[in-house]
Order: structure tokens, then sequence, then C-alpha cells
């Protein structure tokens, strides 16, 4: 189109409103995709039944920025480029951004976190059940400051819950659903003088006995029993000598199972199950062996607690706690990977679950310090070195971007951890390792950071939740993190 023929047309638009058939980029494939979505858009009703089922999903450590990796990831999995790829949950059509600090702390931790979510209140770092008037630590401190868990509220409903977690089922975001303590740490062990609380194994095996947690599935197998008795896999537990809360579980009634195939066996009738598959977390997921996946435990799960249920329904947390343990290790490779097993079980969860009664809620607790480097041209490995843009085509040329000290770099790398390029004895000088590409796939390549550290560390931005089902649409704008809680409650309760 001429100038003068853009000008005539910009002018007739002036005057009358013109249909988006009418626009010149309307052949545009891009446009026409634009259309396509927003005619979907515009068929959406907002459901205000009750919900029968409530399901929240939270991916552990994996803000929009860790999301963006894994959702390349799994795009170039299948072959594409990767940006374009839309995983499971970037389909729900409800969708908000949340602030994730805690009452003391900017960059939180997921006791916190946790608590916000399954509570309602927001409250101090390190604490779990408990609101912002306890000192961390001090059990003295815990009487009169109790809250309710989502779990025990929707136990008093009537509904059966449960909790699942590729992490020790006693670590800070599954014992938000049914743990209060003084200090995330107290997993098998409480300080001298402290009866004021119990530890957070113990807390979880009374959850169970008092039916306000029918299904626990996850690892930390060695909080659970003593330091004198040997597990299935022949090592010891954690607690003093005597102490086994698997064998209590199992006097209550509760079905305790340590593998995959034990999971297989296990029933699903409704009939309470503690699986513990692994001494501490469950493996990664490129590691996994002789244990159930995360989307293969949430079947389990919601096949179970749909029975206990009944016609009151169910409430589940699932947490893909190892995300967030790669990126402490600034080991994108197995982020992604974890990621994308999230990704997996969220499908696994919607197939399973009716739109028109089930509640789906899927979130992080918060982001990483993840930063992305360079202008990298498209399709370039997410895991791999920043490759030029091809000015003349679509996909990257092939050739890595090179820094002003002459060398490449990965696409991914963190702002601090134990990948630093900066050392003890000067600044940076040109002393960054020169990065084959080979060496970038490497699955135990640790991403080159900033600010040396030998645990990366969270970062206070915003995450996303995304939902759909009952009540799905209250979630828009921008949130305090403890709204998520009210959402499910409200959706649960009209």
């Amino acid at each position: 189109m001429t100038f003068k023929h853009t000008l005539a047309f910009l002018m007739t638009l002036s005057v009358t409103s013109a249909t988006a058939e009418e626009l010149p980029q309307a052949g545009n494939a891009w446009f026409k995709a634009a259309q396509d979505t927003l005619a979907e858009t515009l068929k959406q009703q907002p459901n205000t039944d009750t919900a029968k089922n409530v399901i929240i999903l939270i991916s552990d450590g994996n803000g929009v920025g860790s999301n963006y990796a894994t959702r390349l990831y799994s795009g170039q999995l299948e072959g594409g480029y990767g940006d374009d790829y839309v995983q499971p949950f970037e389909t729900f059509p409800n969708l908000a951004l949340v602030k994730t600090y805690n009452v003391n702390a900017q960059t939180p931790d997921s006791a916190g976190t946790g608590t916000a979510i399954m509570t309602g209140i927001k409250t101090n770092s390190g604490v779990l059940g408990v609101n912002e008037n306890v000192r961390r630590g001090d059990c003295t401190t815990i009487v009169g400051n109790e809250v309710a868990t989502l779990n025990e509220v929707m136990t008093d409903m009537g509904k059966a819950t449960g909790v699942v977690s590729t992490a020790r089922l006693t670590h800070a975001t599954p014992a938000s659903g049914y743990a209060h303590t003084v200090d995330r740490r107290f997993e098998y062990k409480l300080p001298e003088g402290c009866t004021q609380q119990a530890d957070i194994a113990t807390q979880l095996i009374d959850a169970m006995e008092a039916g306000t947690i029918d299904i626990a599935l996850g690892g930390g197998r060695r909080n659970f029993i003593g330091k004198d008795i040997t597990d299935e896999e022949g090592r010891k537990g954690k607690r003093a000598k005597g102490e086994n809360l698997i064998a209590r579980a199992e006097r209550l009634g509760v079905q305790y199972v340590w593998d995959d195939m034990g999971m297989a066996l296990a029933k699903t009738d409704g009939t309470p199950v503690l699986g513990l598959f692994e001494r501490s977390h469950m493996m990664y997921e490129t590691e996994r062996t002789g244990e159930p996946s995360l989307a293969e435990m949430t079947a389990f799960a919601i096949k179970a607690l749909s029975a206990k249920g009944g016609d009151q329904g169910f409430f589940l947390q699932v947490e893909a706690g190892r995300v967030d343990h790669a990126s402490h290790a600034s080991n994108a490779a197995r982020m992604v990977a974890d990621g994308k097993a999230f990704a997996d079980a969220v499908a696994m969860a919607d197939a399973l679950t009716d739109d028109g009664d089930t509640l789906i809620v899927v979130t992080a607790d918060h982001e990483h310090a993840v930063a992305f480097n360079g202008y990298c041209g498209r399709g370039t490995n997410i895991l791999g070195l920043c490759m030029e843009i091809d000015d003349a085509g679509v996909e990257h040329t092939g050739e890595p971007a090179l820094a002003k000290d002459g060398k490449p770099y990965t696409v991914i790398g963190y702002l601090n951890g134990p990948g630093s390029i900066l050392r003890k004895d000067r600044n940076w000088n040109g002393g960054r390792p020169d990065l084959t590409q080979e060496e970038a796939l490497d699955i135990d390549n640790v991403q080159q950071a900033l600010i040396p550290r030998s645990s990366e560390t969270h970062s206070g931005e915003d995450v996303a939740v995304y939902a759909k089902g009952p009540w799905a649409h209250l979630l828009e704008g921008t949130l305090e993190q403890n709204v998520i809680f009210h959402v499910m409650y409200h959706a649960a309760t009209q």
C-alpha cells in the first residue's frame, strides 16, 4: 500500500469504523489467530455454581520467568520453537498476578507463602499455620496464634482432603495444609522444652487420625521412623530411637505404600493412604525410577478422594516441590523437566474432573532469581547457548551470540548462586569459562550466575495464578496471595 493509499485509508477510518476484516493486516496469520482467540473469549460465561471439588496445584518456585523457561522446554521437546507452545494451564480462562511477600520478608519463603494460600492470612517467613504474632523458633508464642488450614476447613464441610508432593510431606508447602508450627524446620524433632506443639511429621499422622487428611503422597520417610529403624530401601530414620509413625498410621487403618508398585496395588475406595516414596525428597523427574510421577500421584489421589468424599466432594493440594530445589542448585535442566512433569499433573487433574463442579487453581508460591540473557533467535535451545537472530529468516543462525569478553553465554542465568562468575580474589575480569553448547546442555550443568552463593535464592516478584471452574473468574487483577484461599473457600460454600 502506497503512502497516498495508506493516508486515504486512515482518513476513511476517521469517518467510519472499519471492521477487523477490512484492516489491511486482516489476512495475516497472526491477526487471524488473535481474532479466533477473541471469539473464544467472548463466549465465556462465569460459572457461579458451588464447587463440589477444589484442587490447587502449586509449582514451587515457578514464577513467570521460570514458567517461561518450562514453556520453551516443553515446546522444543515436541520439535517446535518453544515460545509459541501452550502449557495445559495456560488455556485456563482466568488469570491474575499474585503478590508473594511475607509479613516480615520482601522476598518470601515457602512456609509463609504456603500459609497464605492455605489459611487466608499472610504471616511471617518460616512459620506454618500460625499468624504473624509468633516468633520463629519460640514455641511459647504459638498458643492462641494458630489458624485453620483449608484442609481442616474443608473437612468440617464434609469433604475428603489430600496432599501430594514430590518434596518431603513435612516440607513447607505440603505441611501448610495440616501443620501449625513456629518453625518449618521442626519436621521430626522439637527443641528441648518445646511442649506447646508436636513436630510436623507427628502432626500429619494426627491429622490422618482426625480425618483432616485422607490421602498423603510424597517423600520424607526418614522423618517418620527412628534412627534405629531401617526402611524398605535400607536407610535409617531420623526420629528418636523406637519411634515409628508409619506403624502408628497402619494401626489406625491407614494403607502405607513406599514405591510405585505399592501405590498401583493400593485401594482407592476411600481407605486413607500414606505414601512415602523416598527417604527425603522424591527423585527429580530426570532420574525417577521405582516411584510414581506427580501426574500418577495426582490421579490416584483424585480417584481415592472422590470415593471418600462422595456427594460432598474433595479438596486436594498438589505440589511440584523439586522445581524449587533445582533452581536453588542453579540447575535449569532439572527445573524445567520437573516443571513439565507439573504441567502433566495439571492436565491429569483437568482430565479426571468436570469443569462444571470442580475449581482448579494453578499457581506458584514464589519465583527464583532467574534471568534470560541476550537477544536470542527463535528456536534457541532454552538450556543452551544464546544463538544469533537470523535477519533473513525465522530460526536462529546457529552461531552463538558473544559477550564483550568474546565468549558465548547461556540463555538462562541466575542473579546469584553456585555458578557465580565472580571470584573471591578479584572482580570479574574475563575469568568466565568459555562454555560449549555440549557443556551447556549437560543435565548437571550449573547455570552461570552473578553473585556467589552456595544456594540460589528466591525472588520477590509477582507470580501468576490460573483458574477454571466455579468462581474462577474471581481470580483477576493483581492480588495479595492470601486472597487465593478466600476464592477457593467462597467457591466451595456457595
